[in-house]
C-alpha cells in the first residue's frame, strides 16, 4: 500500500458500518404489531417509506372517512426512506437537466408543481410539529472542472423563466460561500432544497398516519395480490388485507406487479459521515448558509452539514450487482468508502486528520430515466409508482398524490403529465443488463475524465432517449 493511500485509509480507522441517523435517537418510535388474520380496508397501502406514508396521510387528509391500512415487510422507514442523504428537493425529475431532456413542453408546469410540493412538505412538517430538522437552506451545485460551467448559464436562464430563482456563482463567489480550492464556479438554489433528518421524517410522517386513524403493520411481508369480488386481498405470511384499493411502495424491493420489474435495477449508494467539526474546523470551511451541496460531475458526491456540524458525504459510486442481488451484506463496501475519502480530502484539505466515525449503504430504485413513473393493474384497482433513483425524499409526495389521483380515477395536472402517462424504457434481460450498465458506467467515468465528452455509446443512448448522465 503506498503512502498516499495509508494517509486516506487512516481517516477511516475509527469508522462504524452503521446508519448515523439511527445512532441512539430518543425519536425512534415502538415498534408496530404484525398482521395477524384477515382485516378489511378501503385503502391498503403496501410499504412504509415515504411513498407509502405520504399516501396514507394524504388519503385521509383527502376523505377522513376512509379506511387506511399499511403493510410493511420490516419496520417503518427501513429501506431508503430512512437511510438516504436528508436533501429534500423542488426538483420531481432528479435535476433540472434531466427533465429538460425528457419533458421539455411540461417542464414549466413540472417545476412550478415542485415547487408547490416542496412548500406544501414544508407546510405539513409544521402543522403535524414533525420534528426533523427541517432547514430550507439551499443547494449548491458546484463544478469541480471548468467544462462543468459550460452549460450553467444557460441552465439558470431557462430555469428563471420557469419560475426559479437560481443564480451562477463564479470561482470567487462559490468558494466565499464554502471553502474548497477545487470549486469553479456553481449554481446556487436558494430556496428549491430542504435538508432534513430522514429518519425523522419518516418517523414523524408514521406519527402523523396514526394521529388520523391510519394502522400500519411492521414485520409483514406481502407475497401476493389475488382478486376477489370486493377489491383486491393482499396476502401475508400470518394473514390478508381485503381492500377496495391497493397501493404498492415497494421502490426497490420486487414489485407485486410483475410486469413493472423490467423497468427498475437496484445500485447501491454509499455515505461516510465525519466526527463533529471544532469550530476552527467549521471556520477553516466557511459553510455559514449550512446549504445542502452536489458536484456537477456526471457521477456526482452529495454533502451537507447536520444538526452536529458532522459532514454527510456520499454518491459517487452506483455499484450494480449481477442480477439486481440486494443482500445486507452489500450495505459496507470498504472500497467505495476509501474512494470517497480520498475525495472527500481534495474537496477539503484543511480538514486532513478528521475522522470519519459512520458508515452505510444500501439500493436505490432507478430507471432508464432517472425519475420516478407510475402505472396500474388489476383493472385499475392497484396503482404504484417508483424509479425515484436517489431523490425521493421530496418528489414522493408528489408520487404519492398521483397514485391516489389513479386509483380515485381523477383527472388532474398530475395524471395529464407525459411523465405520469408514460413509463421510461425498460432495461434489457441478464446478463445483456448487466453489461448494457457496465459499460455505461464506464464510458460515463471516461466523459467525467475526458472534459465531458460523450462516447458513441453514450451519444448513441441520448438518441434512444435514454439519456444516461448520472
Amino acid at each position: 500500500m503506498n503512502q498516499k493511500n495509508n494517509f486516506v485509509l487512516r481517516h477511516l480507522s475509527d469508522l462504524q458500518p452503521d446508519l448515523w441517523w439511527l445512532d441512539s435517537d430518543p425519536l425512534e418510535p415502538e415498534a408496530r404489531s404484525s398482521l395477524i388474520g384477515d382485516v378489511g380496508a378501503d385503502l391498503c397501502v403496501v410499504g412504509a417509506g415515504y411513498t407509502g406514508l405520504w399516501t396514507a396521510l394524504i388519503a385521509k387528509e383527502r376523505d377522513p372517512g376512509r379506511s387506511v391500512v399499511v403493510v410493511e415487510q420490516y419496520e417503518t422507514g427501513a429501506g431508503a426512506s430512512g437511510r438516504n442523504g436528508g436533501f429534500c428537493s423542488a426538483s420531481l425529475t432528479h435535476g433540472f437537466n434531466n427533465g429538460m431532456n425528457r419533458f421539455a413542453d411540461e417542464m414549466a408546469l413540472i417545476e412550478e408543481m415542485g415547487r408547490e410540493n416542496l412548500d406544501q412538505i414544508e407546510e405539513t412538517v409544521a402543522r403535524y410539529g414533525i420534528e426533523c430538522d427541517f432547514e430550507r437552506t439551499g443547494e449548491l451545485r458546484v463544478a469541480v472542472e471548468p467544462w462543468q460551467l459550460d452549460d450553467m448559464v444557460e441552465e439558470a436562464r431557462l430555469r428563471n423563466e420557469f419560475g426559479d430563482h437560481v443564480e451562477v456563482l463564479s470561482r470567487e463567489e462559490a468558494q466565499s460561500r464554502i471553502h474548497s480550492p477545487i470549486y469553479h464556479g456553481a449554481i446556487f438554489d436558494p430556496d428549491g432544497t430542504a435538508l432534513v433528518d430522514p429518519a425523522r421524517l419518516v418517523w414523524g410522517l408514521e406519527r402523523a398516519c396514526l394521529s388520523l386513524g391510519v394502522t400500519i403493520y411492521e414485520n409483514s411481508k406481502v407475497v401476493r395480490l389475488e382478486d376477489v369480488e370486493s377489491g383486491v386481498r393482499v396476502h401475508t405470511p400470518y394473514g390478508a388485507v381485503t381492500a377496495a384499493k391497493v397501493a404498492l411502495a415497494t421502490n426497490v424491493f420486487p414489485s407485486l406487479v410483475r410486469s413493472a420489474r423490467k423497468y427498475v435495477v437496484p445500485v447501491f449508494d454509499y455515505q461516510l459521515v465525519t466526527e463533529p467539526l471544532t469550530a476552527a474546523q467549521l471556520e477553516s470551511i466557511g459553510w455559514s448558509g449550512r446549504e445542502g451541496v452536489s458536484d456537477a460531475g456526471n457521477q456526482f458526491h452529495y454533502y451537507r452539514l447536520t444538526r452536529d456540524n458532522c459532514i454527510l458525504w456520499g454518491g459517487y459510486d452506483a455499484i450494480y450487482n449481477f442480477r439486481g442481488k440486494v443482500q445486507r451484506d452489500y450495505d459496507f463496501n470498504a472500497e467505495t468508502y476509501a474512494t470517497l475519502a480520498g475525495h472527500f480530502l481534495k474537496t477539503f484539505p484543511q480538514l486532513a486528520g478528521i475522522k470519519f466515525t459512520h458508515g452505510w449503504g444500501g439500493a436505490i430504485d432507478t430507471c432508464t430515466r432517472f425519475s420516478p413513473f407510475w402505472g396500474t393493474a388489476h383493472g385499475g384497482r392497484v396503482a404504484y409508482v417508483m424509479g425515484f433513483t436517489g431523490l425521493g425524499v421530496g418528489a414522493t409526495r408528489f408520487g404519492a398524490q398521483t397514485v391516489l389521483d389513479l386509483l380515485d380515477g381523477l383527472d388532474t395536472p398530475r395524471t395529464r403529465l407525459k411523465m405520469v402517462r408514460r413509463k421510461p424504457l425498460p432495461f434489457p434481460p441478464e446478463p445483456l443488463r448487466w453489461v448494457f450498465i457496465r459499460l455505461t458506467q464506464a464510458s460515463i467515468r471516461r466523459a467525467d475524465d475526458n472534459q465531458g465528452r460523450r462516447n458513441l455509446w453514450l451519444r448513441l443512448l441520448d438518441r434512444l432517449g435514454l439519456g444516461f448522465d448520472s
